[in-house]
């Protein structure tokens, strides 16, 4: 239960860091610090997969996506920004789990690859649902390539750094295995 718990409290770690500190800007990247976290739950997703299968992961999914929603709402979030927030997870996690899946590569390649899908998903739509002018007008039209692209380069960075310690952690345990 611990990768279960992990999951769930990446994801309510998110809302709260995303609503408590402004967001971070480097150079035309503007990276909400929650974002970081958000490349964390990815990660978890799929040891939670891992070891509970597809099935149950959905149901995980679900409780993490009602959990999300009223976090956000108690955080004073607009409708706009819960619903996005909603939107944009349900989709990334839904395909994260999905390539997760299907792809018959070690551990550490289906956790990077089905992450880079899963954060691309949720950069995109959380940005043009939740923050363009078609949302919550947060911010201009100018703005949005660089909103989702910092957010991009963040998930990805959170999912190579997640996938080469789980690599190595694997690379032990075949090892110690291989010893005995």
């Amino acid at each position: 239960m611990l990768r279960v718990f992990l999951y769930l409290i990446s994801i309510v770690t998110a809302n709260v860091v995303t609503a408590a500190f402004m967001p971070l800007q480097i150079g035309i990247f503007l990276i909400p610090m929650g974002t970081l976290f958000i490349g964390a739950t990815f990660i978890f997703r799929d040891l939670v997969q891992n070891k509970y299968g597809r099935g149950k992961t959905y149901a995980f999914i679900l409780t993490a996506l009602i959990l999300s929603a009223f976090v956000s709402f108690l955080l004073g979030d607009t409708l706009m920004i819960v619903a996005a927030s909603a939107l944009s997870f349900i989709l990334s996690e839904s395909a994260d789990t999905e390539i997760y899946t299907r792809l018959k590569l070690p551990i550490a390649w289906r956790v990077f690859y089905s992450g880079l899908a899963g954060g691309f998903l949720d950069s995109v739509v959380f940005v043009l649902i939740g923050l363009s002018p078609i949302g919550a007008g947060m911010l201009p039209w100018e703005a949005v390539p660089a909103a989702i692209l910092g957010q991009i380069i963040a998930k990805t960075m959170i999912q190579l750094l997640g996938a080469l310690v789980l690599n190595q952690v694997y690379l032990v345990k075949q090892k110690r295995v291989a010893v005995e």
